[in-house]
């Protein structure tokens, strides 16, 4: 690591190639990286295949490299599939970025996502590290191209790049939960096409129907990454939202930014990973699931069904500031809870015209909701409510964005405040 941060490449590459192959003596390595106290900016970018996402981290790199007297120190992570026989990077997104060789202020790595889901290689969190230990100033992690599951790259990025082009047919189909859900700021690339302005509107509609879309709207970035068009505002907004993020948190959070690593890398978590130990701090023992919300069009009709297994709606309430009527059903020692909207613009509403019935939240019990929204705040998880709400029975409740927790959107529930312990 010393030669890494003297700015020896190859001791760099042979550094990420033990941490990356689990050699011996990598947990040494990987610790002295992050005692190193050194942090980049991580950048994610993902979008589905033919987006041009390659393309356009090759023009940001040059961006950033022409940034200042001596530009910054870039380290690219690139997620290729793996190859079926030989379980390596196919290096597709490497040969698209080949225009820095000899630029030592530039370390691009290729790695192959080995089955791993979620758009990211394994040892993806580990590998932007030992960048970090080796002096990067800015590390873009490019994820493989898959589709509506890639959510994992939200969990390692300070900030994340949702790419979407024109052209590909069903522009709606990219339009849904998972991947536009994680977007820190749109990119719409190769906007010289014809339907670069029905894609942006699309995206516009979708945020207008966001249970997330009362608060500030994602940022949406025009570019034509062959030319570098809109590249400087684009790396101008990324820089923008990061110092806006970093100035919302505490130093003392700051300085442990929480950093998420793949399930099936969690053998080896980052010690700054604030948010693995979240649910035993906040929730204890005493954590427990609260309920499921499942949105309906009718909860008169959609009951039937549960009362022909047997279950009874045990009480009905209308809240008021939510716009919904709840229907709750006992189910052993949690509930479902039936929602119907009271109004066409309600979250509710939004969420039946934009995705149809279905599971809309799932609610956790942690005792006390303030402590424990205070607690998130302070740790830098996005949240979709700005204070904690009273809501049905006089419970205290927030929601965390699902870019926070896998996808879904939770809600967190506490006693009321004269129940309390």
């Amino acid at each position: 690591m010393e030669r890494a941060r003297a700015g020896d490449v190859r001791a760099l590459a042979r550094a990420i190639s033990v941490v990356e192959d689990r050699a011996e003596g990598f947990e040494e390595l990987l610790s002295a990286c992050r005692a190193s106290g050194l942090r980049a900016l991580r950048i994610g970018v993902t979008g589905p295949p033919g987006a041009g996402k390659s393309t356009l981290v090759d023009q940001m790199v040059r961006a950033y490299r022409a940034k200042g007297k001596k530009g910054k120190k870039v380290g690219v992570v690139a997620v290729d599939p793996s190859s079926p026989y030989t379980g390596g990077a196919l290096l597709g997104d490497r040969i698209r970025m080949a225009g820095f060789a000899g630029d030592d202020g530039v370390y691009i790595r290729s790695m192959a996502t080995r089955g791993a889901s979620g758009g990211l290689a394994v040892a993806a969190a580990d590998v932007c590290a030992v960048m970090e230990a080796a002096g990067r100033e800015v590390v873009i992690v490019e994820t493989v191209g898959a589709g509506q599951a890639e959510i994992d790259v939200a969990k390692l990025a300070d900030v994340t790049v949702v790419v979407l082009v024109p052209g590909m047919g069903d522009e709606v189909q990219s339009l849904k939960a998972g991947m536009m859900e994680i977007a820190d700021i749109f990119v719409v690339n190769k906007a010289d096409c014809e339907g670069a302005e029905r894609v942006e509107a699309e995206v516009r509609a979708m945020q207008g129907m966001s249970e997330a879309g009362a608060g500030e709207a994602t940022a949406i970035v025009r570019t034509v990454a062959t030319t570098g068009e809109g590249v400087e505002e684009l790396v101008e907004q990324i820089e923008e939202l990061a110092a806006k993020e970093q100035r919302k948190r505490p130093k003392a959070v700051r300085d442990r930014e929480p950093v998420f690593t793949p399930l099936i890398a969690q053998s080896h978590p980052d010690p700054r990973d604030e948010w693995a130990t979240h649910a035993v701090r906040l929730g204890g023992d005493g954590a427990r699931l609260d309920h499921i919300g499942i949105a309906v069009k009718s909860i008169a009709a959609a009951a039937s069904f549960y009362e022909a297994l047997g279950m009874r709606v045990s009480a009905e309430e209308i809240v008021e500031q939510e716009q919904v009527k709840t229907a709750m059903l006992p189910l052993g020692e949690t509930r479902l809870e039936l929602l119907e909207a009271t109004a066409e613009d309600s979250a509710i509403a939004k969420f039946l015209a934009k995705r149809g019935e279905g599971v809309h939240h799932i609610a956790i019990h942690v005792g006390d909701a303030d402590a424990a929204f205070a607690k998130l705040e302070r740790a830098g998880v996005r949240l979709v409510s700005d204070v904690v709400r009273v809501g049905a029975g006089g419970h205290r409740y927030f929601f965390v964005h699902p870019a926070s927790a896998g996808g879904v959107l939770v809600e967190i529930v506490g006693e009321p405040h004269n129940q309390k312990n």
